[in-house]
């Protein structure tokens, strides 16, 4: 993917194949605006049509304070309704880029991620945290709800009954608190985190491009199906990977006793 300069979202390669995403407004908390949402649909809009070299995605958030605070509160405030219908918007087909995005998404959450930063962390396939973030859906709590995929990723992280205690009360909760109900997979110390996420992207980035891709969309896909449903989707999703070159130099590069060179054809 050719590296695009945006004014609110850093873009860089920090290893073959692994494109890192970094939310770049720390003096508001890492906070969206209605320019850094356009800006992430823009990105990964392009991921899911142009990927080009990118395997996998690291997101990040810049600084060690804030992964992400949700919506700009600042720049909502005295909005018009027509205004904030038109912004979230915005903020909606954001969130839909994310999850529909079809390369593997890891978090890195190196720090407070409330509102619509927690939705995020929930939208994306994994993450891991730094063991100083904190996590919370605010948002009843300032008279909206979470709107930007959090009713339904949420549930779908830690469970019904869970994740209603916290949209409904908007309390905040650990980082290990989030390990332990399935929100991130990992908690690491601060100065670790990015490099324990890249080190995963970088093993996943190393696996059959195709292969990651058509596992995902079957592990997304099927998991809101019926078991048999699912089956069946799971033998559609293998039988695209069958006349590939990368399942030939897989069993191959097996047999000889070499390292695989996957070319996501």
């Amino acid at each position: 993917m050719e590296i695009k300069r945006y004014n609110t979202i850093d873009l860089k390669h920090p290893q073959q194949h692994v494109l890192q995403v970094t939310l770049n407004r720390p003096f508001a908390s890492n906070a969206f605006n209605t320019e850094m949402a356009s800006e992430l649909c823009d990105c990964f809009e392009d991921l899911a049509t142009l990927p080009e070299h990118t395997r996998v995605v690291v997101l990040t958030g810049k600084g060690t304070r804030a992964f992400c605070a949700g919506g700009d509160l600042k720049e909502r405030h005295g909005m018009s309704d027509e205004a904030w219908f038109a912004q979230h918007r915005v903020y909606e087909r954001m969130v839909r880029a994310i999850v529909a995005c079809p390369l593997p998404i890891i978090a890195a959450v190196n720090g407070a991620a409330f509102g619509g930063g927690c939705e995020l962390v929930a939208a994306v396939d994994f993450a891991y945290a730094a063991n100083t973030a904190k996590f919370a859906q605010t948002e009843t709590r300032l008279g909206i709800m979470p709107g930007a995929g959090g009713t339904q990723c949420l549930p779908r992280a830690i469970g019904v009954k869970r994740a209603q205690e916290l949209i409904l009360s908007g309390r905040s909760f650990s980082a290990d608190e989030a390990a332990e109900w399935g929100l991130v997979n990992a908690v690491f110390e601060p100065d670790r985190l990015l490099t324990e996420s890249l080190n995963m992207a970088a093993t996943i980035a190393s696996n059959a491009p195709i292969a990651v891709r058509q596992a995902k969309l079957a592990v997304n896909r099927g998991t809101d199906m019926s078991l048999a449903n699912g089956l069946g989707l799971e033998i559609e999703a293998y039988n695209r990977l069958v006349p590939t070159d990368d399942r030939r130099e897989g069993i191959a590069s097996f047999n000889e006793r070499r390292e695989p060179q996957f070319k996501g054809c």
